[in-house]
């Protein structure tokens, strides 16, 4: 039993304590301004610039990595390069003696982010370009599994908590956190890929070309899947999702024509998704109340068991109704301790580390809310491993992150994360450039005394042996903003590696936004809605419905969003968005896709079958030939150079 087995937190200390120090001196070594870098990354002192949300130009010298577009081209009066456009001549490097040189000369040709790779490949692994490679795919493959677990492991951990602590109704949570939570990773990265100098565009891309990706490989995945088992999905709930997806697309066709944007018209944009939040839970609400008021034309969140309000059969509940439980006076919803986690965050399927306890027998919390049968001995010796090679990109977020979670508490990295996330917060202001040094020491010596102070508060209230129980909310907020921190950090390093490969490579960073950054975020959809539809009943249901409302949150608060940050940058001037004409390629085969189940699934009677998953898959690979092959100069596209 759990309570025979009581906490051992001497094993803790000695890795806390090693790990304080680990990431102080990752603290010390990256806010030194007099470390050799890159001349490429250096501004008009000797701080680096780093990409950011909001920033300003330097009118007295170059533009700087971290500057927004739209700023810099209303101080030049012209739209910047981007870094695709600055480095073109690297590869032949005429008038220099090597690509390194070439950097050297144009400071402009600069990928932004915190690690200068271009400088990493082209200096530092100048003779050794297969080592240049091999490691940027392990950054690669570590940043993408860094966003993902982010949001399996700390953020959904919040969202979570925040839902019981705010009392929030099971339909709120179904259209509000859950979304947010799936999202996450996809929202991030294009908020990032906005901020940054020149990458609007990897972000538009990695958006819809997810969008595409789900809607099409996803949905025709999952149709395959179920063809044989004849599995009816519920008409409205399909044709509701669809028609609003389809207003998004409408919406978003018409903000790039235009080519700009006003703070107005960003909020209206992400007032897309409220209006569909409104009608999803107003539906919900009369659904309650159809047997007393005889209603038979609402539609649910998602079908309900059985029929649609045949009877009004007790039978008949929501699927999200397992998500939170109400008390018997209906006053406060608490999370169900049985609610699998994929209902927080599609991404644990292939991100998170707590599904490695799934078969221990203190884990009362199933990964996908199924028995998946014993665990081999091998595989579990294997996660051992993975875990312990995964230590240099956990500790610094469990530094910093608070988790108030029954099986992951620990006193001592719950005081580490109080004092050191302020510490985080002040290294990443003091990052940016215009910083004066003054400043610089006053925001670390304002961190490090509110660090100290919120250390040793959490120090005097908590216990070892079980999170706290009051004051909880100080807590769980925390942890909310400090892993939306993280996203920013990891997410601003994913793009700024793929726009260095896209250097190296001499492919258009938009192209590898368009298939590594959404096959990368679309992996977890992938595997988690396939092994719904595999389960069957309800599953196929939420798999189908989350194909075509994940990647509608992901448009309206991905792209609107970062049109919010960049419009209110320029206020009151307009934002000027990325011109990127193949997009009218990838919202074609968009619409083509949703056109297509709109007609196939109809036809079938709303059951899922090979000729709807066939047609999908075809269509996407189809768009994935024409795109490539244009960026390869192979099919050359009208209206495309």
């Amino acid at each position: 039993m759990i309570a025979s087995q009581p906490r051992p937190p001497r094993r803790v200390r000695p890795l806390a304590a090693a790990s304080l120090v680990l990431f102080l001196l990752l603290l010390y070594s990256r806010s030194d301004g007099n470390t050799a870098r890159s001349p490429q990354l250096l501004g008009s002192g000797s701080r680096p610039v780093h990409r950011r949300f909001l920033s300003g130009a330097d009118p007295a010298g170059p533009a700087p990595s971290g500057a927004n577009l739209s700023e810099i081209a209303g101080l030049n009066g012209e739209q910047p390069e981007d870094p695709s456009v600055a480095c073109a001549g690297i590869a032949r490097h005429e008038g220099y003696g090597s690509q390194c040189e070439f950097l050297r000369a144009h400071p402009q040709c600069s990928s932004g982010g915190f690690v200068d790779y271009l400088s990493f490949f082209y200096c530092r692994c100048q003779r050794f370009r297969v080592l240049g490679y091999a490691v940027l795919g392990v950054c690669l493959a570590a940043l993408f599994y860094m966003l993902g677990n982010t949001a399996a492991d700390y953020f959904c951990c919040s969202l979570e908590k925040m839902s019981a602590l705010l009392r929030l109704p099971p339909t709120v949570a179904g259209v509000t956190l859950l979304p947010f939570g799936n999202g996450a990773p996809d929202v991030f990265a294009s908020i990032a890929a906005f901020m940054g100098s020149g990458a609007g565009d990897v972000g538009l891309n990695s958006v819809l070309g997810g969008a595409v990706f789900v809607t099409c490989v996803v949905v025709g995945a999952v149709s395959l899947c179920v063809a044989e088992k004849n599995v009816q999905i519920d008409r409205r709930c399909f044709m509701r999702d669809v028609g609003f997806f389809l207003l998004t697309l409408v919406a978003l066709s018409i903000v790039l024509i235009v080519g700009k944007v006003t703070v107005w018209g960003a909020m209206m944009f992400v007032s897309i998704y409220a209006v569909y939040a409104f009608v999803v839970a107003a539906n919900e609400v009369l659904r309650k109340h159809a047997r007393r008021l005889k209603f038979d034309v609402v539609t649910p969140l998602l079908p309900v068991r059985g029929s649609i309000f045949e009877q009004g059969t007790e039978e008949d509940e929501s699927v999200y109704s397992s998500l939170l439980e109400e008390d018997a006076d209906g006053e406060m919803a608490q999370i169900n301790t049985s609610l699998p986690q994929w209902m927080w965050a599609s991404h644990v399927a292939i991100y998170s580390n707590q599904g490695n306890r799934v078969g221990s027998p203190d884990s009362s919390r199933p990964l996908w809310g199924w028995s998946e049968g014993e665990t081999d001995t091998s595989t579990f010796n294997i996660s051992k491993l993975f875990l312990f090679m995964e230590l240099p990109l956990t500790i610094p977020r469990r530094l910093t992150i608070p988790i108030v979670e029954e099986d992951r508490w620990s006193k001592e990295y719950a005081v580490a994360s109080s004092c050191l996330a302020p510490v985080l917060l002040a290294f990443l202001w003091s990052s940016q450039d215009g910083v004066s040094t003054k400043a610089i020491i006053a925001a670390y010596v304002i961190a490090g005394i509110v660090g100290i102070g919120l250390a040793a508060l959490a120090f005097l209230t908590t216990s070892s042996e079980r999170p706290p129980r009051r004051f909880l909310f100080p807590w769980v907020f925390g942890g909310f903003v400090m892993s939306i921190i993280w996203f920013y950090i990891i997410a601003n390093e994913l793009v700024a590696l793929l726009v260095a490969l896209g250097v190296i490579l001499g492919i258009n960073p938009s192209i590898l936004g368009l298939t590594v950054l959404a096959w990368g975020n679309s992996m977890g959809d992938l595997m988690s809605n396939v092994a719904l539809a595999m389960n069957g009943g309800d599953g196929v249901q939420i798999a189908m419905s989350g194909c075509y409302a994940g990647p509608m949150f992901n448009t309206l608060a991905g792209l609107g969003i970062s049109m919010l940050l960049g419009a209110w940058s320029t206020a009151p001037s307009s934002y000027v968005l990325p011109q990127d004409r193949s997009l009218i390629y990838t919202m074609s085969f968009l619409v083509a896709g949703l056109i297509w189940a709109l007609v196939m699934l109809p036809r079938g009677d709303m059951r899922p079958n090979k000729m709807l998953g066939v047609g999908l898959i075809a269509l996407y690979s189809i768009f994935l030939f024409i795109r490539v092959s244009n960026a390869m100069g192979i099919l050359p596209l009208p209206g495309l150079s």
